[in-house]
């Protein structure tokens, strides 16, 4: 289990693939281009949802799913 909580606001996204790699399809499924991205270590969720213009709340709905099916 990862020591850092997915639903935290203040995140970053490369805490998030590092300790959820699954999520990562997700993002690219969306052509996000936040995997991979040098600024991935400053960004949050939040973050990568504006710039996308995502539904936050819908976005981090299919985060969690993600992360419960790998048992996260």
């Amino acid at each position: 289990m990862a020591d850092h909580d997915p639903e935290d606001p203040d995140l970053p996204l490369s805490v998030l693939f590092a300790n959820w790699p699954d999520v990562v399809d997700l993002f690219l499924a969306r052509d996000m281009l936040c995997p991979g991205c040098p600024i991935a270590p400053f960004h949050t969720v939040i973050d990568a949802c504006e710039e996308y213009a995502l539904d936050e709340d819908e976005f981090r709905a299919e985060l969690r799913q993600k992360i419960r099916q790998k048992g996260g």
